[in-house]
């Protein structure tokens, strides 16, 4: 059974790929999507490591002169597909959206060179620049005032794009009353009840045409535009890419970039306080606007782990609500708390289990000795694929398959988890993870959590 589904995931690989880069799944998603692409290469690197590093640089060299790399890259035309080139009006070549993603490559290039040789290293040397260059864009552009708090512009860019973090931002936004027919792919490929509502995506498209009549100038995007939010998930996968960046850059023996990171560093943990709430108990998302926090944990709060943030009292409390959390469903980790009225089961980032969260929260949490539960993260995970298959999200209660199927990204980390099967996985990330645990609130906290929250 388990080689069976190995041989499916890399299958589905090659059937997305598209020379050089990957399609999420078939008709749903039809060009290169930025996080997506990372985790690609991922899965690529356990059978064919040109093949993953193609996947990344084909990614790169879309990325824009001032250093963004952008969320999608159009690199041929497909007019059945909504939003395309022409209404996003980037200008770039070649064609891009005007916004980014959570910045997961430097994570992932690191990895390809740690479990590498020689080949790997020089191509993460090559691609170093690039990767400085779009961390110093986040640095830049979404935290302008140097706070240690990086903003999004828009739902998508956070990749978490419906959740309901964004609820009370977007309803303040004013769509056109007439604001034009358009047809969405995503509806047409999945069950609408699955995937955003018509008024949440009416407003995608306000805050696109505002990108877009401003030329995308990044600055008056993030100082003026309809929508700034600090998401956590962004926030503590930037934190970890930073750390990842510099291990990269102590590798390779610049001085002058370690220096740059240091700088990053040195505030990534301070700004990310701004999303600690009391409330809630744990990390949420911020309207940078209001300063208003989201009601409720997501799957994005237990990044925590992953990024390295919090005091030790902070993350036990984190801890203590995840335990309660997986208590509540049959199948880890899903994207919003399943204690709230908001939570939805099988709509999109409102409740379902994504694979790509999953295995950046079990990471996370073997890093810091939380072992029981990253198993049961890991477990879930593969345990859904099982069941239903490499689908883009899945229900957490039943393990239904929802949204594309035969998803890249899933298949990625399918294969990923696979190769990791065994009890030397936890031990590996403590060694790589590259947090300084003294620094970070001293002694770990560790808590208990087995399989007692596992239903049958």
């Amino acid at each position: 059974m388990a080689a069976a589904l190995d041989e499916r995931a890399r299958a589905i690989l090659r059937a997305n790929d598209r020379g050089g880069y990957t399609v999420p799944t078939g008709r749903l998603y039809p060009f290169q999507w930025n996080w997506d692409s990372a985790f690609a290469a991922l899965g690529f690197a356990t059978f064919d490591r040109d093949r993953a590093w193609r996947e990344l640089e084909t990614l790169f060299a879309g990325q824009w002169d001032d250093g963004m790399v952008p969320h999608i890259v159009f690199h041929q035309l497909d007019p059945d597909y909504f939003p395309g080139p022409d209404v996003w009006g980037t200008d770039a070549d070649p064609p891009t959206s005007g916004h980014s993603q959570p910045p997961v490559a430097a994570t992932v290039v690191r990895r390809l060179v740690e479990t590498g040789g020689s080949d790997d290293i020089a191509r993460a040397n090559r691609l170093f620049p690039r990767m400085l260059a779009w961390h110093a864009w986040w640095h830049r552009y979404r935290d302008p005032d140097e706070t240690g708090l990086v903003g999004i512009i828009h739902p998508w860019e956070s990749g978490r794009d419906n959740c309901p973090d964004w609820d009370a931002a977007m309803a303040r936004i004013a769509v056109p009353d007439t604001p034009g027919a358009y047809r969405r792919r995503d509806t047409d490929v999945a069950d609408a009840e699955t995937r955003p509502d018509a008024i949440t995506y009416d407003r995608y498209l306000a805050i696109v045409a505002f990108g877009r009549q401003c030329g995308w100038d990044h600055e008056k995007v993030t100082r003026d535009g309809p929508f700034l939010m600090a998401d956590p998930c962004v926030q503590f996968v930037l934190m970890r890419a930073d750390r990842d960046l510099m291990a990269l850059a102590e590798r390779f023996g610049d001085d002058p970039a370690r220096r740059r990171i240091a700088d990053w560093i040195a505030r990534d943990g301070e700004g990310a306080q701004a999303l600690w709430s009391d409330t809630a108990g744990g990390f949420v998302a911020r309207d940078l606007r209001t300063g208003t926090l989201s009601p409720a944990l997501s799957s994005a709060s237990m990044l925590a782990f992953y990024g390295g943030a919090g005091t030790a009292e902070q993350r036990a409390e984190t801890l203590r609500q995840a335990a309660e959390i997986v208590e509540a469903v049959r199948y880890a980790f899903p994207s919003w708390d399943p204690r709230h009225e908001a939570f939805e089961q099988r709509r999109y980032w409102r409740g379902p289990v994504w694979s790509v969260m999953n295995w950046m929260i079990a990471r996370g949490l073997a890093a810091h000795g939380h072992d029981d539960l990253a198993r049961r993260v890991r477990r879930d995970t593969l345990a859904m694929v099982g069941q239903s298959g490499f689908f883009e999200y899945f229900d957490p209660l039943t393990g239904e398959g929802l949204g594309g199927p035969d998803f890249t990204w899933t298949a990625a980390v399918h294969l990923d988890l696979s190769r990791e099967r065994g009890p030397t996985a936890t031990d590996r990330e403590r060694s790589t993870d590259g947090i300084d645990h003294a620094a970070q609130g001293g002694k770990m906290v560790r808590r208990a959590t087995g399989d007692q929250g596992r239903r049958p």
